[in-house]
């Protein structure tokens, strides 16, 4: 390409740059910043290699100082960091990959819905999926009268931590295996629904249905929830390779990754408190049923309202103050 034509593909976005710099405009969306640096940094790089002697070149090379100086060293922020991330960073992006939570959501609901219609069609099929051991310790539970008694067999201590770390391993691997192009995630997700269904059947049949649906969604609906919202990001990780839009693989793959591990770290805390309830409350087997349903339903409202609601308002919001200013 001939310098010319590089200035003149490039030059709207190498001017959008200086009225940054400028503070004649401002980006709300970080990640539109960052989007942008990245893509600075890919011109210089071109620059340097065809027109290394160019004023372009040096051009560039200022400009790209210049915005890694305002980005990355001038960090007096109105805000704090961390209640930047909780409030607007994280929300933002559950609203801009709301695709991708769905489907998640969808592939894991029919994965449950798998999961229930074999073990109706298959009475072995539950000893397959759940294993043996587990299948006769919980009916050996349902003879003795607690057929959720293996909550109670550990230390709270070092099943929450046990429990806890599993959780962060699977949403990891949830995440990492979006590099399979999507396919790795879904089978995840698959392998995961299907053990639900196959468990809830298997209470269902013994006429335990109710009884375990208000004692395993005690910590069950932000466990579940986080895997599914774990999968979303795994999903964004594959798609970036799969479909990269009008950016460069590269870009593509490199603007998910960034999403994708912030989704991962926005869920540490909700795993958190699943391994708390799951080690600490949900062996409290016989605790009343209001209680119950007052922590599922405080649960599920939570998760619909930061994972849905409030990324919708947000986002309503912030198109208005732009057409404000």
């Amino acid at each position: 390409m001939k310098e010319v034509q590089f200035i003149k593909s490039n030059s709207e976005r190498w001017r959008e740059v200086e009225l940054f710099l400028s503070k004649k405009t401002s980006f709300n969306d970080p990640d539109k910043l960052a989007e942008l640096f990245i893509q600075l940094t890919d011109d210089l790089s071109y620059s340097k290699t065809f027109y290394p002697q160019s004023k372009t070149t040096q051009y560039l090379n200022s400009l790209t100082s210049k915005v890694h100086q305002s980005v990355y060293k001038n960090k007096k922020e109105k805000r704090s960091r961390i209640f930047s991330f909780w409030k607007y960073e994280l929300p933002e992006i559950f609203f801009a990959r709301r695709k991708e939570l769905l489907i998640s959501f969808i592939v894991f609901f029919v994965a449950v819905l798998i999961g229930v219609v074999s073990s109706a069609g298959d009475t072995g099929f539950v000893r397959l999926i759940l294993g043996d051991s587990y299948v006769n310790m919980t009916l050996e539970n349902i003879d003795q009268g607690d057929p959720l008694a293996v909550y109670k067999k550990m230390n709270g201590v070092d099943m929450f931590m046990g429990i806890t770390f599993n959780n962060i391993r699977v949403s990891f691997y949830a995440f990492m295996s979006g590099l399979l192009l999507s396919v790795g995630t879904i089978m995840l997700l698959l392998y995961n629904g299907i053990m639900l269904g196959t468990f809830h059947h298997f209470f269902f049949e013994r006429n335990l249905f109710f009884e375990s649906l208000s004692i395993i969604w005690i910590h069950g609906t932000i466990e579940i929830s986080s895997i599914i919202i774990a999968g979303a990001a795994g999903l964004i990780l594959g798609n970036s390779i799969l479909f990269p839009k009008t950016y460069s693989r590269r870009q593509s793959f490199l603007i998910a990754a960034k999403d994708g591990v912030k989704i991962i770290i926005g869920l540490i805390p909700l795993f958190i408190i699943a391994g708390f309830l799951e080690s600490f409350v949900t062996r409290y087997t016989k605790m009343p049923v209001f209680i119950n349903l007052t922590i599922i339903f405080s649960s599920l409202s939570f998760i619909i309202w930061y994972v849905i609601i409030y990324p919708i308002k947000l986002s309503r919001r912030e198109v208005y103050e732009s057409k404000e200013n």
